[in-house]
């Protein structure tokens, strides 16, 4: 998506949802036999917090988005610790370029690969997962990445599931390393469309979106569907 570098925030509600002519599917994605890497090893670490944001968690398992879409078998791109997989359903399985990071999630019993070792495994099934999810990785990644690992793991989804985009916001955003651009609902309907998927529902969390100015914790979040 050519000129999309740089997004201002914009002023989506907590619960704002999309227009009805807002974006329409553009086609099934393929598979192209390579799927990008993604990371969570990037997300900040953790330093001393005060006052609001004590009370809320540094990152969310994001349990409750994967039930807002009814998800059972989940892909997780960017699985990190583990944290947000270990609640997943039997058959969840999650993705990382990090080898610590999927050795660890292998050593709590779950099922993680990197993304080569994903591509040559058992699970790498077009529709084989009821939803995909992706929370603090695209911010991380120019425009040409986000959209060639969406068309690579979207068409892993089954006709009709979901997918989560999770980003952080301004706070979350200014505390990582190296982010390449502030990714906020605009961008985030814009790659939903070039996925080709229908944009459900954007909302802020776990905050009102004001509070993203200065709590690390509050996020972008989209739900979209793959065309069924």
């Amino acid at each position: 998506m050519p000129g999309r570098t740089d997004s201002s925030a914009t002023t989506d509600s907590p619960d704002a949802h999309p227009s009805p002519t807002e974006p329409r599917p553009a086609g099934t994605a393929r598979t192209t036999g390579t799927a990008p890497a993604a990371s969570t090893a990037r997300v900040p670490a953790d330093h001393p917090r005060h006052g609001l944001a004590r009370l809320l968690p540094a990152r969310t398992p994001y349990r409750r988005q994967l039930r807002r879409i009814g998800a059972r078998r989940v892909l997780e791109i960017g699985c990190g610790d583990g944290a947000t997989l270990a609640g997943c359903a039997p058959g969840s399985v999650g993705i990382d370029h990090d080898p610590e990071s999927v050795a660890h999630c292998r050593s709590r019993g779950l099922t993680a690969y990197t993304a080569d070792t994903f591509l040559a495994g058992p699970h790498a099934r077009p529709g084989a997962f009821d939803a995909l999810l992706c929370a603090h990785v695209l911010h991380h990644l120019d425009d040409e990445q986000v959209e060639g690992l969406l068309r690579a793991y979207v068409p892993y989804v089954r006709p009709g599931g979901g997918v989560v985009l999770i980003t952080p916001q301004e706070a979350g955003h200014r505390a990582g390393p190296d982010p390449v651009r502030f990714t906020d609902f605009t961008l985030l309907r814009a790659f939903a469309a070039s996925a080709g998927l229908a944009v459900r529902r954007t909302y802020s969390h776990p905050l009102p979106r004001p509070a993203g100015m200065l709590l690390r914790p509050n996020a972008f979040v989209l739900i979209g569907q793959v065309p069924g």
